[in-house]
């Protein structure tokens, strides 16, 4: 059995898809990829199975979760995307971290990353210490 992703309308769909092509064009002219992936990266790092808490639910623009130390210099990020992401109200922050993080992978000459919109944005960051420890390889 496949998996199940949430329905979003055809006006959603027509907004993740101008946004693409948006972030596409800013993410080259920028030479700004790998702050992106990150971005990406450490917003979905944050998932607990256990709990099946975290993970990427578009936290990462509240203050609370940039100050947590291992997503230092991600406010970066998330300042140069916002004049972008003002341009699709319709988006979630959830989706658009995440479509980021899908084009920087395109754009540095990876593979095209299937993209599954329908993330909600959660009011609150998940604690921090949630990323697993670089130090553990």
């Amino acid at each position: 059995m496949g998996k199940c992703y949430p329905a979003v309308s055809e006006e959603y769909k027509k907004a993740v898809d101008k946004a693409k092509k948006k972030l596409r064009g800013f993410i080259a002219e920028k030479n700004c990829a790998p702050l992106m992936l990150r971005l990406a990266w450490h917003s979905a790092g944050t998932y607990d199975v256990k709990t099946k808490t975290g993970g990427p639910f578009g936290t990462m623009k509240h203050v609370a979760e940039l100050d947590h130390g291992a997503n230092n210099g991600l406010d970066i990020a998330v300042r140069l995307l916002e004049p972008i992401k003002e341009q699709f109200p319709i988006l979630s922050y959830a989706d658009f971290y995440q479509l980021a993080g899908v084009v920087a992978v395109e754009v540095t000459g990876g593979p095209e990353v299937p993209f599954h919109p329908g993330r909600q944005d959660k009011p609150e960051p998940p604690p921090e210490g949630r990323l697993p420890d670089a130090t553990k390889g």
